[in-house]
């Protein structure tokens, strides 16, 4: 291989709005990237549904965009990385039936609560690490079958899905695995009642993470690439994001902020929480995640944006850093509505307190981002609790663009904040290395970014401020807690 055209590894992020494919090289630099969009289906309220067509169709373009800037002879390798969950059902042949069902649909609550009737709760987390809902694959599934899914149905994730277009098999990793509900995460295998309770016949074999298969002749004409080359099961977006992070050791904490935003604390062992307050996701790497997903961020903000007639969540992060902390009003941030960060609680609803005549548009928006730094600084208190230390957080995420709200979350909750303005797709980016280095020896010291991350730093005199507000915002969500358990008593779990 010359010296103009590197061995790169491909690292490929089906997310929320958009696939993302990156090439990076053996020094972890990422010498190219593109992006190719695709749309969400509303058919009815709570509904969030994707063609898994458009994926495909998205997915060639974003790699004909590489195939551009690179030169695919050079492609040694492909890594997947991708929304979790999001339910894909297939035939025997591998064809979807129906729309793919993402992990912003509400409508699987009732299933959810049907599975778990069938199963002691706190038996159910302490063997999956999940706090099973409506939002995982199994209950999803159910509400299909009660809509006439065929019996024999596969039952699959978007990554699962994407794997097997790209090299003919269906597998799944341990942390995809994790969003079906039914991974029992101290024996490596699926959990055969949940399965059954959720009229599920078929689901994928879980591999580790490193698993390759290569990639088929016809996808690789489409591409230009050379047949062949392995394809990487990868992990889940939260993962793989975290992996691109460096996040691998005792205090490291990620921290992606888009769509959603996740919170992910390193932890040796599955470290199950007595209280249910995280999620304990394997990751792709050694050790585990303890994770928390704020559900209604970068959409509440899209939310927000659309309310003041400004252009997306930039304006609002703008407006909100015109504005005093102290004029902003409470904003509890549950747009989604329903909440899964260290809140586990389907029923909360976003609501603000303390609107005047004298609140402005750059009020609201400074008092809905310090919301979502409250519950941020609630996550990583109690992930300081869990693992016994305090680490800087490491922050990415296309909600992470504004200088405010970095100072407001380093100020909040007392912790360095380290952000890379060169580098925002941490999880195609973690898709690539980790291919890189599992499946073509690519050393961890090499593979590093080389250039450097800002680290902000947390100003002592602020914290008091951050503390009263912390106080006043728990309260007003513990009343909206309260009432929405008196409006929905019997939706309570």
């Amino acid at each position: 291989m010359s010296a103009e055209a590197p061995t790169l590894a491909i690292g490929l992020d089906l997310g929320t709005s958009s696939l993302k494919a990156v090439a990076v090289d053996e020094t972890g630099r990422c010498v190219a990237r593109t992006r190719a969009d695709y749309p969400t289906a509303q058919p009815e309220t709570g509904a969030a549904e994707q063609n898994p067509d458009d994926w495909l169709a998205a997915c060639d373009d974003a790699v004909r965009g590489l195939a551009l800037a690179t030169d695919p002879a050079s492609w040694r390798a492909v890594g997947l990385s991708a929304m979790l969950p999001t339910l894909v059902n297939l035939d025997h042949r591998g064809a979807p039936l129906g729309p793919a069902v993402t992990w912003m649909d509400a409508r699987a609550e009732p299933e959810g609560a049907r599975i778990l009737a069938r199963t002691d709760p706190e038996v159910s987390y302490a063997r999956t690490g999940q706090r099973f809902d409506g939002r995982y694959l199994l209950a999803m599934h159910l509400r299909r079958v009660d809509r006439g899914l065929p019996a024999d149905a596969i039952t699959c994730g978007a990554k699962d899905f994407l794997f097997r277009t790209l090299t003919g098999e269906l597998l799944t990793d341990p942390s995809t695995a994790a969003g079906y509900g039914a991974y029992d995460l101290h024996t490596g295998e699926w959990d055969d009642d949940m399965l059954a309770a959720a009229a599920v016949q078929s689901v994928p074999d879980v591999v580790a993470s490193d698993t390759t298969r290569p990639l088929r002749a016809d996808v690789a004409v489409r591409w230009g690439c050379m047949a062949g080359i392995p394809v990487t099961v990868g992990a889940a977006d939260s993962v793989l994001g975290a992996y691109g992070l460096g996040v691998d050791g005792p205090g490291d904490v990620a921290y992606i902020a888009g769509t959603s935003n996740v919170i992910l604390g390193w932890a040796p062992n599955p470290a199950i929480d007595p209280q249910g307050r995280y999620l304990v996701t394997p990751l792709a790497g050694d050790g585990f995640g303890l994770e928390m997903d704020l559900l209604a961020t970068g959409s509440a903000l899209e939310w927000l944006a659309g309310l003041l007639a400004v252009d997306g969540p930039a304006a609002v992060a703008e407006l909100a850093a015109s504005a005093s902390l102290d004029d902003a009003p409470l904003v509890l941030p549950y747009l989604s509505p329903g909440e899964q960060g260290a809140l586990w609680d389907p029923d909360l609803v976003g609501a603000i307190k303390g609107l005047t005549l004298r609140t402005t548009p750059a009020d609201l928006a400074r008092g809905l981002t310090a919301g979502i730094v409250l519950e941020s600084r609630r996550c990583t208190e109690i992930l300081a609790e869990a693992t016994g230390t305090r680490g800087a957080l490491a922050l990415t995420g296309s909600g992470a663009a504004s200088t405010t709200f970095r100072s407001d979350l380093a100020d909040a909750t007392g912790r360095n904040v380290i952000f890379d303005p060169h580098e925002q797709d941490h999880s195609a980016v973690g898709a690539a290395t980790f291919a890189g280095r599992t499946a073509l020896a690519w050393s961890p010291q090499s593979s590093r970014p080389t250039h450097r991350a800002e680290v902000i730093e947390p100003d002592p005199g602020r914290a008091e401020r951050w503390a009263e507000r912390f106080a006043r915002h728990d309260d007003a969500m513990r009343a909206l807690a309260a009432r929405c358990a008196t409006t929905h008593p019997a939706e309570q779990t």
